[in-house]
């Protein structure tokens, strides 16, 4: 899981452009923050992880975490 501004500034992704895959994108509001919203996700296969973008203390969060989801820390959120 990356910003945008993360994957432009590794080389990964041009700014005025969706990211190449394996990378999709996640959007949020414009002023999205992680302490309105947070990052899970979930690996589905030995390495290969998806990505959800949710408001923190709704239902849709407490079902994704139920459902083996987990949140990104904000320090793990960075283009690798």
């Amino acid at each position: 899981m990356a910003t945008q501004r993360q994957l432009v500034e590794a080389g990964i992704a041009r700014s005025d452009e969706l990211p190449p895959r394996p990378w999709l994108r996640i959007q949020g509001t414009g002023d999205a923050s992680t302490m309105w919203y947070a990052v899970m996700r979930k690996e589905v296969r030995d390495g290969v992880f998806i990505g959800a973008l949710t408001i923190r203390h709704q239902d849709h969060h407490a079902s994704l975490l139920n459902q083996g989801w987990q949140e990104v820390p904000p320090g793990e959120i960075q283009a690798i």
